[in-house]
Parts: C-alpha cells; sequence; structure tokens
C-alpha cells in the first residue's frame, strides 16, 4: 500500500479542492436561504428589500459555479496521490456520482429557477413583481434544489473523510 503524499504541492491542491467545497456550501446555503425568503415574502405581499434585489441582480453565479474546480483538483489529487486511491476505487466512484447529481440539480434547476429571478426582479425594477405565482414556484424550486444541493455536498464530505 503506497502513503499519500504530503509535500506542498498536494497540500495546495487539497486546499482548493477543500475551498471548492466550501463555497459551494457556501452559496448553496444563501441561495436556500435567499430563495425560501423570497417565497415567504411573495406569500405576504411583502415589498422585496434591497438587500434582496442586489441578491437577483442579474448575471451568472459565479461563486455557485466553483463547485466545477470540485473534481477538477479532486482527479489531480488521485494523479498525485502516488497509486494510494484509483479512479476505479468505490467511494471515487461514489464521489463521482454525487457530483454529477450535484451538477445537475444546479444546471438542471437551482441556476435556472435564480436566472429567471433575476429576469423577474430586473423587470419590476422598484415595484412588485409582475407574475407572482411564477416567482414563487421559481422561488420554491431555488430553495429545494440549494437543499437537495447542500445534502450532496455533505454526502460528497462525509464520503471524502471517510473514504470507505
Amino acid at each position: 500500500m503506497h502513503h499519500q503524499p504530503d509535500g506542498a504541492a498536494f497540500d495546495v491542491v487539497l486546499v482548493l479542492h477543500v475551498g471548492c467545497v466550501v463555497a459551494g456550501f457556501v452559496t448553496a446555503l444563501a441561495a436556500a436561504t435567499t430563495g425560501s425568503r423570497l417565497g415567504r415574502l411573495l406569500a405576504s405581499g411583502t415589498p422585496l428589500p434591497e438587500a434582496l434585489r442586489r441578491y437577483f441582480r442579474p448575471g451568472v453565479n459565479w461563486a455557485g459555479r466553483t463547485v466545477y474546480g470540485i473534481p477538477i483538483f479532486g482527479v489531480a489529487l488521485l494523479a498525485m496521490s502516488q497509486g494510494a486511491d484509483a479512479p476505479g476505487d468505490a467511494w471515487v466512484q461514489a464521489g463521482i456520482a454525487l457530483f454529477v447529481a450535484l451538477a445537475l440539480v444546479g444546471e438542471g434547476a437551482l441556476w435556472p429557477a435564480e436566472r429567471r429571478l433575476q429576469a423577474a426582479v430586473a423587470a419590476a425594477g422598484e415595484g412588485p413583481l409582475a407574475d407572482v405565482a411564477a416567482s414563487s414556484r421559481d422561488a420554491t424550486t431555488m430553495a429545494r434544489a440549494a437543499t437537495a444541493a447542500l445534502v450532496l455536498l455533505a454526502a460528497g464530505t462525509v464520503l471524502m473523510v471517510a473514504q470507505p
């Protein structure tokens, strides 16, 4: 059995890998809480506060996309592991499956709902949203998808730490 490397390069790549996971947790938590808050405000008819309008300014959620660094740095860690770990290991395959599910949740539900809400908030300006029902559905989708992303990130974290 080979031992894990402990050099500076490995440590830097590991920090980058973990940093992408942490950024994923933070952005998914922010999306879950913001989507939930927006849904509650829309249901009550309360005007949207400026902070919420700022959150939904149009643009790509680049912070959320940092999750794509997880498999990139993970593959680099595998390559640097000096044979201690291999792509065929069950825990590595499970981690890949969890990441694929995470990417599907993000690209298929979370970020599209977020983009629709950005467009609705931008179109409303300082006034109320035009289609409250559609925005409420998108807010619910965003909150649920972000919660699913949190669960997937947590499962992946447990898997990578345990490496069963």
